[in-house]
């Protein structure tokens, strides 16, 4: 089938993005689902830094691929073998499919899936297929799914479906920033009522973070971004209080929990130097794979700290993003403040420019 989708053309090149313009526009050949694979119209996509790091050069993929990994949409046809989602169902797209039998994915979440990631890197789905041509030219998928488009072809391992209370642009976020966010204070760290967190880092992922800890209840929630636009945007949300960077080294602040979802060195840096004796560091954010911070050992070892790496928040996607719902449903979770803006698949060059610069938390392709 034709459909019109975002394809990224090269990485790389001069901001802004509006003006030299990366992806394209286009349409696309669309092959039917194989076995095990499903054929979703899609109704919203959120634009992450996942997908600014693939256009800025941080993240190194095959090209040309059609971006966008955070979507959610309608289910319009079931490969061979599918039978436990109907024609119909509304679905949220996960980044990373579980396959259920390597060795990350008997780790409840902790570890990523192997074959899933194999599958991420070389721009195909899981089973190894490709389902996108261009004037006859296969086009990579991004991240298993390539939702900056009207319909895209996944593997069912790739979705889990929601309710259809559940509008699009929210179950969009719910796959990504929320799994991410959330599943940091979640399902990376262990706290207890009383314990302080902190989020340094307030883009949308961080802010999910922010929403999940305000939901825990009983605990002060400190947020940190040097946009002060952001520490307010937090409090709105729920935060006790926020601070930039040089303030909070002033004032020689500190949580129980610190997560890290700023995906740079610096931030890392300040997440750790501001964990209290006894407490956790959890880093979710991806900086450029040359970044390399310096800590102190001895402080580890002396103040009894924990760093964790948390991968897409440690999920299992079939268990959390019921979960989330759930939490959306009975008003602890309003992931509808997470959305910025809503946008068309046309703006997406100025889209990118503006996550670039910080300005936006979650803007949301929204399709007819």
């Amino acid at each position: 089938m034709r459909i019109r989708g975002a394809v990224l053309e090269e990485i790389g090149r001069a901001r802004p993005f509006a003006e030299s313009r990366p992806i394209t526009i286009c349409d696309l050949d669309l092959d039917g689902p194989g076995p095990g694979e499903l054929l979703v119209r899609i109704e919203a996509a959120g634009l992450c830094h996942s997908d600014l790091s693939v256009v800025d050069g941080n993240r190194v993929r095959p090209v040309p691929m059609l971006l966008g990994h955070e979507a959610a949409g309608r289910v319009e046809a079931l490969g061979d073998g599918v039978s436990d989602v109907a024609v119909g169902d509304r679905v949220v797209m996960t980044f990373l499919p579980r396959c259920g039998e390597c060795a990350g994915c008997g780790t409840d979440g902790r570890m990523p899936c192997s074959a899933g990631s194999v599958a991420n890197n070389d721009g195909v789905l899981l089973s190894g297929g490709r389902r996108l041509h261009r004037d006859g030219d296969a086009v990579h998928h991004h991240l298993g799914v390539s939702g900056f488009a009207t319909h895209a072809v996944v593997d069912r391992r790739s979705v889990v479906p929601v309710g259809e209370d559940v509008p699009p642009d929210v179950a969009a976020v719910l796959g990504c920033a929320v799994l991410t966010g959330g599943g940091a204070v979640l399902n990376a760290a262990h706290t207890a009522p009383g314990d302080s967190i902190m989020v340094v880092g307030l883009g949308g992922v961080g802010m999910a973070a922010v929403l999940a800890a305000v939901a825990l209840g009983e605990r002060e929630v400190i947020g940190v971004d040097a946009v002060p636009e952001k520490l307010s945007t937090a409090t709105e949300l729920g935060a006790a209080a926020g601070y930039t960077p040089a303030e909070l080294a002033d004032r020689g602040i500190r949580a129980t929990l610190v997560v890290e979802a700023a995906g740079s060195a610096r931030a890392f840096e300040t997440a750790v130097a501001a964990t209290a004796p006894g407490g956790t560091t959890v880093t979710v954010g991806l900086p450029n794979p040359a970044a390399r911070s310096e800590i102190s050992p001895l402080t580890l070892v002396a103040e009894a700290r924990t760093i964790v790496g948390s991968y897409l928040g440690s999920a299992v996607p079939s268990r959390d993003i019921p979960r989330y719902a759930q939490m959306w449903r009975e008003g602890r979770l309003p992931v509808e403040k997470l959305i910025s803006s809503r946008i068309t698949l046309d703006e997406i060059n100025r889209g990118m420019d503006e996550l670039a610069d910080g300005r936006a938390l979650r803007q949301v392709i929204v399709f007819d």
